[in-house]
C-alpha cells in the first residue's frame, strides 16, 4: 500500500475577506494500492493543485471522462480562438514549429503576433462574440484554476492568465517581482511595451482599487488574494483574449508574501468597474459564459464564450442577484436541494439571500469544491449517510468517503425561477487515482467569519455544463453539456 499526502486549506480568496479570518490548513492521508503513485494535493482557497512527488505523475482524479471542447463551427461566423489546453511535461511552453493545428492540447504562439481588432473598432459594431478556450491549470502552471492564453502590451508578450469570476482587478507578475512563483515563461516587462501608461493618483481607476496610495504620483495598491497579500502599481495597456483592449486597466505585482499566486497573472471577471466584463462592456455587452472540463482532462479545452452572440437559446436562467457588501459576487437564489428523488429538510432561513448578513448562494468557477454553510452541509451530508453510511475514515475536509464501489444518487440544486441543476456521480464524489478511495466532494464552510454562511457552487460541480453569467439581463443560467463520441460535444442551442 502506498500513500498519498494531500494538504487542504479552507481560506477563502474573496478579497472583502479579512486576512484575519484564514483558516489553518490541514492534512490527510490517501491510501492507494499503486506503489509507483505519489501526489501532494495543495488547496489554495478551495482549490486544489496537484503535483507529483514521485514517478509516474499521477493527481488525484475528482471526475469522469468527461470533457468540453470548443466547436467554433457550432455557431456561424464566429472568431479565431486562443487555444489553451493541458499538457504534460515541465508546463514550458512549446515552440510555434512544434505545433500541429489539429491538436487542441497543444497552444499555438502565434497568438503573440496576430493581431486582433481594436475594441473602439469593435464597439462601434455593438456586441460581438468571441470562443477563448479554456484548460484546466495543473499540468499547465501547476495551479487549480481555470487558464486562457492572452496577449499583453506591444509588442504583445504571451501569458497563461488565470480566469476568476468572483475577482475585478486584472494582475500579472511583473520584472523583478519579490515573492512571485517561478513561471513557464518569463515576466511581464513594461518597458518592453510601447504602449504602457502607468496610472496617475488622480485618475478615476485609482479609487477602485483596494488600498490606494501614491508613491511618487504613480497609484499603487495592497490586495489579498487567498492566503496571500500583494503590492502593485496600477497600469494601462493592450490586452487580447480575442478583441484588443487598447488601454485595459490592471496591476503589475512587484511585491507578493504568503501562498503564490498564479504565476502568470489572473484576469477577473466580477462585477466591479475593473473587472475584464466592464472594461469590455461596450464590446461584449455584459455577457459571458463557460463549460470547465474536468480537472483530470489533458487533451481537451473548455470554452469561455465572450458576448451574447453564440450563447444558447433554451438554457435554463434564474435571476441573478446583487449584494451591496459584496458587489463583485454573482449570487443567485437557491430554494432548496435533492438527493436522489428525495428533498433534503434543510432550514429556508439557511439559504435564504440576506445580504446584511452574507448568508446566500454564489456561483464562482474560482473555487474547487462546493462549500455549504455548516447547517445546509450537515443536512446534505445526513442525507447522503443515511443512504449510503461511509465505511472509510474522513480525510480532512472530507468526511463521508468510502472504500469499497459505491454508486452514488444524483444531488439537485433547485433555483429561483424553478431551475433545477442536477448533478451527476462525477460530479458528486471524488475518486482517489486507483479508485480505492471515493469521499462526497462537499465540505463545510469556515465555523465563523464572513463567509460562515456563505454557499458556493465551486467549479468540480460545475464541470461539463455551460454557466451563462448575463448581467446585462440579470441572470444566471445552466445547461448540462452531452457528449456524443469522442472530440465532440453536443450544447443545447
Amino acid at each position: 500500500m502506498h500513500t498519498l499526502l494531500v494538504l487542504l486549506n479552507t481560506s477563502y480568496k474573496y478579497r472583502t475577506l479579512p486576512s484575519s479570518s484564514i483558516q489553518p490548513s490541514y492534512r490527510f492521508s490517501l491510501t492507494t494500492s499503486d506503489p509507483t503513485r505519489s501526489c501532494l494535493l495543495g488547496a489554495t482557497n478551495d482549490n486544489v493543485a496537484a503535483e507529483a512527488l514521485g514517478p509516474p505523475r499521477a493527481p488525484v482524479q475528482p471526475l469522469g471522462p468527461f470533457h468540453c471542447r470548443a466547436q467554433l463551427d457550432a455557431v456561424p461566423g464566429a472568431l479565431s480562438s486562443l487555444r489553451v489546453s493541458q499538457r504534460r511535461g515541465t508546463g514550458r511552453p512549446r515552440s510555434p514549429r512544434s505545433q500541429r493545428p489539429t491538436q487542441l492540447a497543444r497552444p499555438r504562439s502565434r497568438l503573440g503576433t496576430r493581431p486582433g481588432p481594436l475594441v473602439s473598432d469593435a464597439a462601434k459594431k455593438g456586441p460581438r462574440h468571441s470562443f477563448v478556450p479554456i484548460a484546466p491549470g495543473l499540468q499547465l502552471l501547476s495551479i487549480p484554476s481555470y487558464v486562457a492564453r492572452a496577449r499583453l502590451s506591444t509588442p504583445a508578450q504571451p501569458l497563461l492568465v488565470a480566469i476568476d469570476p468572483s475577482n475585478d482587478a486584472a494582475w500579472v507578475p511583473c520584472t523583478a517581482c519579490a515573492g512571485c512563483a517561478p513561471a513557464p515563461a518569463p515576466s511581464f516587462d513594461p518597458t518592453r511595451s510601447s504602449t504602457y501608461r502607468p496610472v496617475r493618483c488622480g485618475a478615476p481607476q485609482c479609487s477602485q482599487v483596494p488600498s490606494p496610495s501614491c508613491p511618487r504620483g504613480a497609484c499603487a495598491f495592497n490586495m489579498s488574494y487567498a492566503a496571500s497579500t500583494f503590492q502593485a502599481l496600477l497600469g494601462q495597456d493592450a490586452l487580447a483574449l480575442d478583441v484588443v483592449v487598447a488601454a485595459y486597466t490592471f496591476g503589475c505585482l512587484h511585491v507578493v508574501t504568503g501562498n503564490p499566486v498564479p504565476p502568470q497573472g489572473l484576469i477577473g471577471f466580477g462585477r466591479g468597474p475593473l473587472s475584464f466584463m466592464s472594461q469590455t462592456k461596450d464590446v461584449y455587452g455584459s455577457v459571458f459564459s463557460y463549460c470547465l472540463p474536468s480537472y483530470k482532462s489533458s487533451n481537451f479545452s473548455g470554452t469561455l464564450r465572450l458576448g451574447p452572440a453564440g450563447q444558447p437559446k433554451r438554457i435554463k436562467t434564474t435571476p441573478l442577484l446583487s449584494n451591496p457588501h459584496r458587489p463583485s459576487l454573482y449570487y443567485v437564489n437557491k430554494v432548496g436541494i435533492r438527493v436522489g428523488s428525495k428533498p433534503v429538510p434543510v432550514p429556508a432561513s439557511a439559504l435564504a439571500f440576506d445580504p446584511a448578513s452574507g448568508r446566500g448562494t454564489i456561483v464562482d468557477a474560482g473555487t474547487m469544491f462546493t462549500r455549504l454553510s455548516a447547517p445546509v452541509y450537515a443536512a446534505v451530508r445526513d442525507a447522503f449517510r443515511r443512504r449510503w453510511p461511509p465505511v472509510a475514515d474522513p480525510l480532512g475536509g472530507f468526511d463521508t468517503c468510502y472504500n469499497v464501489t459505491v454508486s452514488v444518487a444524483t444531488v439537485t440544486f433547485v433555483f429561483d425561477g424553478q431551475v433545477s441543476v442536477t448533478l451527476p456521480e462525477e460530479n458528486v464524489v471524488i475518486r482517489s487515482s486507483s479508485g480505492g478511495i471515493t469521499c462526497l466532494a462537499m465540505a463545510a464552510g469556515p465555523p465563523d467569519g464572513i463567509d460562515a454562511a456563505l454557499n458556493v457552487l465551486a467549479s468540480m460541480q460545475q464541470q461539463n455544463h455551460r454557466v451563462l453569467f448575463d448581467v446585462a439581463n440579470g441572470r444566471v443560467g445552466f445547461s448540462r453539456v452531452r457528449l456524443a463520441g469522442w472530440l465532440k460535444s453536443i450544447e443545447p442551442k
